[in-house]
């Protein structure tokens, strides 16, 4: 789509100028004075720049004389815009390089969108307007794609691995049968008792037992 840049120093023609483009299909990029347009033409690279002449900061025609001597916008189409009438300003636009030169007075915006489209030669003869293919756009050659192979470096080289033999399998362990519990036979242990023989106390009156001796002593 082609982009128009509209530099107008007056809010509300240049608010008017960008809706009645706009409806036209172009994109619209504006500047308040020479100054500032310098700076969006650089930027904006538009494909037609429609300006004032007497703006503050820079006149339109010292804003032209920059544009045609700098290399990135001298291709830049203009068309230049002014209230005065004289023919020497005529002279002057088109020596500086203007496509074309308006009289304000003497054009209306339906003539403005008419020049448009007449300087981007985006009308066909049939009337119809294309402008999204400008005529000062060029086909640019299809550009093969280069592939760019970037060198890697080689890393270390591999160490050989010392082969690792194999670790045997150590077979699972056998069932072990539970214990049988051991019965062992308990002989019972049979100690004699030896009797034991009554004693009587010596102490005791009438004992048997003789108290000197020991010795049982015969019943009188």
């Amino acid at each position: 789509m082609s982009k128009v840049m509209l530099v107008e120093d007056d809010d509300s023609l240049r608010e008017i100028y960008s809706i009645r483009l706009t409806a036209e299909g172009y994109t619209i990029v504006t500047a308040k004075d020479g100054e500032e347009a310098l700076a969006v033409a650089v930027r904006e690279r538009p494909d037609l720049i429609v300006s004032d002449v007497m703006m503050p900061k820079i006149s339109g025609f010292d804003m032209l004389d920059i544009l045609r001597s700098t290399p990135e916008t001298q291709n830049i189409k203009v068309i230049m815009m002014t209230a005065l009438s004289s023919e020497d300003q005529r002279v002057r636009g088109e020596s500086l390089g203007a496509d074309r030169y308006l009289v304000k007075s003497q054009v209306g915006i339906e003539d403005v969108v008419n020049v448009v489209h007449d300087v981007l030669g985006d009308r066909a003869a049939d009337g119809t307007i294309n402008p999204s293919t400008p005529a000062n756009d060029v086909a640019m050659p299809a550009v093969a794609e280069t592939v760019i192979e970037v060198p890697t470096t080689p890393g270390p080289a591999a160490m050989p691995q010392t082969p690792v033999a194999p670790t045997p399998t150590m077979p699972a362990p056998a069932s072990v049968p539970p214990a049988q519990p051991t019965s062992v036979p308990v002989q019972p242990t049979s100690v004699p008792v030896q009797p034991v023989e009554a004693a009587t106390n010596p102490a005791v009156p009438g004992s048997p037992v003789d108290g000197a001796a020991g010795t049982v002593s015969p019943m009188a």
